[in-house]
């Protein structure tokens, strides 16, 4: 039985009724970290991991979420006058009711049961799956659509307001925008995307630390007010910038000497970060992996000294990837401070890559990591049970 069948069974059995379903796939992001929320460009692609959202009406305005994962049970009033998160997983699902309704959707009252392969924590936008599943799952159920934008724009609010993660809107339309075996290059400020082929005989091998540092949510808030620090100060010298996509290189070590040394990195990373999208999208349209590999490692190498959102697990664990014959590159992927690293690797050369950088990654670190062989997948959409 496939995942949306017995998500379906599932539902009618606790329900009644006869659900409809939708999906919304997690990412991984090729090259292009902590650029998206500066306006910036990024190189993400959907996976074959999803959320599926099995959906029906119900009577009164609460919407009841139910996750195979979890034995409890949540809901909420679609007519509360002060929501508040509740620190509780399905806080993703009403700050998107909420954002839906702020955004003119008149909401119904619904009932959703959700399950999910996409891992939390480790980078693959497990959260963006959750809040596009559930935002189709409740246009639908109130007879209402919105465009692909719309609905990037309202998870993404979701999550930076209602959640209070800073992040940007990359995963959202990289989870609705998906195309299968493309990347999607992507514009964050105005939007503008193109898909990109990726080349054949190459695999995407995600490498889970299985580590999550305390302080990856806090950082994350922290490097965002820093790059915004560092805009403040250089709009005073460059006129017309609104955010460090707008800042050349150049210009950033003309004005090097008015940031403070920690502020001039974290731009540096980003300014630097844009230019290895542009340069990397590039090199995937001409079939260059040697290329793309390389700006892998410089992403990283730029991740971990300039923005210093590495730790030692995923220094490690890229250390233990390049290591392999037919890899082409790796590089942390996500917020940092634990997580996943993304290795681009020959397809004959996955099987020796699995077994080593597993049974390696095990001796240096008593940890058992998992291994996910991802590939690009077509976006979010209703699904067939």
């Amino acid at each position: 039985m496939n995942q949306a069948a017995d998500l379906c069974e599932q539902f009618e059995r606790s329900f009644g009724t006869v659900p409809r379903i939708f999906q919304a796939p997690g990412r991984v992001n090729l090259i292009g970290e902590h650029t998206d929320y500066n306006d910036g460009f990024v190189l993400p692609a959907a996976i074959q991991l999803q959320t599926q959202v099995a959906s029906g009406a119900e009577a009164e305005r609460v919407v009841k979420v139910q996750s195979t994962a979890y034995p409890d049970q949540a809901s909420f009033d679609l007519d509360d006058p002060n929501p508040q998160p509740r620190k509780h997983w399905s806080d993703y699902v009403r700050g998107v009711a909420l954002s839906l309704e702020h955004a003119g959707v008149s909401l119904k009252g619904a009932r959703l049961l959700i399950k999910s392969d996409v891992p939390p924590g480790a980078g693959l936008s497990s959260s963006a799956a959750l809040e596009i599943s559930s935002a189709l799952a409740l246009l639908a159920i109130a007879g209402r659509t919105l465009d692909t934008a719309q609905i990037a724009q309202v998870c993404h609010w979701a999550e930076n307001e209602f959640i209070g993660i800073r992040s940007g809107i990359m995963d959202q339309v990289a989870s609705l925008e998906g195309r299968r075996n493309h990347a999607l290059l992507l514009d964050c400020r105005s939007l503008a995307m193109r898909h990109i082929l990726v080349p054949s005989g190459v695999a995407m091998i995600v490498c889970n630390t299985m580590v999550r540092h305390d302080l990856g949510s806090s950082e994350y808030n922290t490097r965002r007010r820093e790059c915004e620090e560092g805009v403040a100060i250089l709009a005073r010298f460059i006129p017309g910038i609104r955010a460090l996509r707008d800042v050349a290189t150049a210009e950033l070590e003309k004005y090097k000497a008015e940031l403070e040394p920690v502020i001039y990195r974290r731009c540096r990373h980003v300014i630097g970060e844009n230019q290895r999208v542009v340069d990397g999208a590039d090199a995937l349209e001409r079939g260059d992996l040697i290329a793309f590999g390389s700006l892998m490692v410089q992403s990283h190498e730029s991740l971990r000294l300039d923005y210093e959102v590495s730790c030692s697990e995923l220094d490690l664990m890229c250390e233990l990837s390049l290591r392999v014959e037919g890899v082409y590159g790796a590089r942390m992927m996500g917020g940092g401070f634990g997580g996943c690293v993304l290795a681009l690797v020959k397809e004959s050369a996955v099987p020796a890559f699995r077994t080593s950088v597993a049974d390696d990654y095990q001796r240096r670190t008593g940890i058992t990591c998992e291994i996910y062989e991802c590939f690009a997948a077509d976006g979010a959409g209703a699904v067939d049970s």
